[in-house]
């Protein structure tokens, strides 16, 4: 008989995730921005949902640690942090000083060596610290008030710390308990103990911050939390999403590519419903028999014939030989017909990619699309190219990491446009297309392999002899038979302007939208490959 017992969460249960959830939520902050630090710094800063479990971020360790901080603050006060030596400082030097007039008395050889000893015991510096340690050059003729001033000296690096502390705090604390010597010291260490946890807590190095102290300053529960935070970072490596390159992590390949899975469930989730390597088309291209379905032979299909399940037909319909084979004997298999394409997505990675969101959805959009591809069409090329005041070609690995440009902040589209016919020359298809992602007509190109930089004649214009050489570009792409498809993230009249003229000579389609609807408006029209302008 098996019995299940179930129990109250309190915390100090062990929080039981897997690797993919964790790493789903890294994916969310990914999406804001390109740095992989900088979203697992958010992440344990800000804290994790995990199916109405929560996990809590290192800002909540540093509220609750902050709160401990205050309340003592309302608490306590120092005043009387240090009366307690102040007075056995005095009561020392007033037995020395008694001892001194009496030896002085009794003694009149030595009475100006004891005038002198008085003098120094009477310019004693108001601080206690330098007291202590002036007195230490002070010969005492009093045994037990050089015995008590032996058992002071004991505390002097205390006090001096206790000193420095008071001082640098004293004006923070304005409770109404007012604390002794040993008190105040135990509150020293105690806070010196949080404003640590404190540092290490916000620095987020993890390897510093002291289990021993969160639990002994925050409690048991803050522990047990902290471990469960620790265990989600662990759970990212061991889940081979994250590898360690020097003092930093990093995407491993396998996490490059989840996030690509993840970038495309987000974006059209019905996307992988249709059947593997369905391009739809209305001619056949390469074939590939299926040895698991066969049919009946009808006029037009390929006669791979199933040799076994023909000459059955044949014996069933007329037993004995010589055979006499017709066509309605025929047994074929089925076939798959598949066409090939070659795509080079061209993303705009120059400085007003940054607004409102626009690279990170076309990052996110260009990092679906070599998923979908991939998995759908394996034999598809597919590339990505990102241009700025060049191109340069971005492979799948550096593309999270991926950021726009402000030290080359012009649009050199002429150069992407090169650059994405050069690779889809270098793998051949009757099908070939160049997606443009961009927000802004071009104000970089080529000419004699020279680079020419030019603002727009002004705000919201063009860049005529930019715009002149990108277009003699799509001239050259169109005469390769390379069909280009804008997607435009701005609506200026002077992009549009631009767009059209790149419609009417490459026939391609341009389409409008938001950085919020990219990814669906994109991946459905790669698939459907409608022949129209949008």
């Amino acid at each position: 008989m098996i019995e299940i017992r179930y129990t109250a969460w309190d915390g100090s249960q062990k929080l039981r995730l897997d690797a993919d959830k964790v790493f789903e939520k890294l994916a969310e902050y990914l999406s804001y921005t390109d740095d992989v630090r900088q979203a697992m710094d958010w992440m344990t800063r800000q804290g994790m949902d995990f199916d109405g479990t929560r996990v809590a971020g290192l800002e909540e360790f540093l509220e609750q640690l902050r709160q401990e901080l205050r309340q003592r603050y309302r608490e306590f006060n120092l005043k009387e942090a240090l009366s307690e030596m102040e007075q056995r400082l005095q009561d020392l030097v007033e037995r020395e000083r008694r001892t001194l007039e009496r030896l002085g008395a009794e003694r009149p050889g030595g009475k100006p060596r004891m005038e002198e000893k008085l003098r120094g015991l009477q310019r004693m510096p108001r601080r206690l610290s330098e007291a202590i340690r002036k007195l230490e050059s002070h010969e005492f003729e009093d045994p037990q008030a050089r015995a008590d001033f032996d058992e002071l000296l004991k505390e002097y690096e205390n006090i001096r710390d206790l000193e420095s502390f008071r001082e640098r705090n004293q004006h923070l604390f304005h409770g109404p308990k007012s604390l002794d010597y040993q008190q105040s010291l135990e509150l020293m260490r105690e806070m010196e103990r949080m404003k640590q946890l404190e540092q290490d807590l916000m620095s987020g190095n993890f390897d510093h911050i002291s289990i021993d102290d969160l639990r002994e300053l925050l409690g048991q529960q803050a522990e047990q939390d902290f471990q469960n935070l620790r265990q989600v970072l662990l759970l990212l490596e061991q889940g081979g999403y994250m590898v360690q390159k020097g003092e930093h992590m990093a995407l491993s390949p396998k996490g490059v590519r989840r996030i690509g899975q993840l970038a495309l469930r987000d974006i059209y989730q019905g996307l992988l419903k249709d059947r593997g390597g369905a391009h739809p088309t209305d001619h056949r291209g390469i074939t590939e028999i299926r040895p698991d379905e066969t049919k009946r032979y009808s006029f037009g299909d390929p006669l791979n014939l199933n040799l076994v399940a023909t000459l059955k037909h044949a014996l069933a319909r007329r037993p004995g030989v010589p055979l006499r084979l017709e066509p309605g004997d025929f047994e074929v298999y089925e076939n798959d017909y598949a066409s090939s394409s070659s795509t080079v997505l061209c993303l705009d990675m120059s400085w007003s990619m940054s607004w409102e969101g626009r690279f990170a959805a076309a990052k996110k959009v260009a990092m679906a699309m070599e998923t979908l591809i991939r998995a759908k069409f394996p034999r598809d090329f597919f590339s990505i190219v990102g241009f700025f005041t060049r191109a340069v070609e971005l492979k799948l690995k550096d593309l999270p990491e991926a950021s726009w440009n402000m030290g080359d902040p012009f649009t050199n589209l002429q150069d992407g446009l090169r650059l994405a016919c050069d690779l889809l020359g270098r793998h051949p298809s009757r099908n070939q297309h160049i997606i443009v992602i961009t927000d802004g007509q071009p104000t970089a190109y080529f000419l004699n392999k020279r680079l020419y930089c030019e603002w727009p004649l002004s705000f919201g214009g063009i860049s005529m002899r930019a715009a002149q050489e990108t277009l003699k570009e799509v001239e050259r792409a169109t005469r390769k038979g390379i069909t280009i498809n804008t997607f435009m993230l701005d609506d200026s009249p002077s992009l549009r302007a631009f767009v059209e003229k790149m419609t009417q000579i490459n026939r391609g389609r341009a389409l409008y939208t938001r950085p919020d609807h990219l990814g669906e408006y994109l991946l459905v029209d790669y698939l459907s490959k409608r022949r129209k302008k949008v």
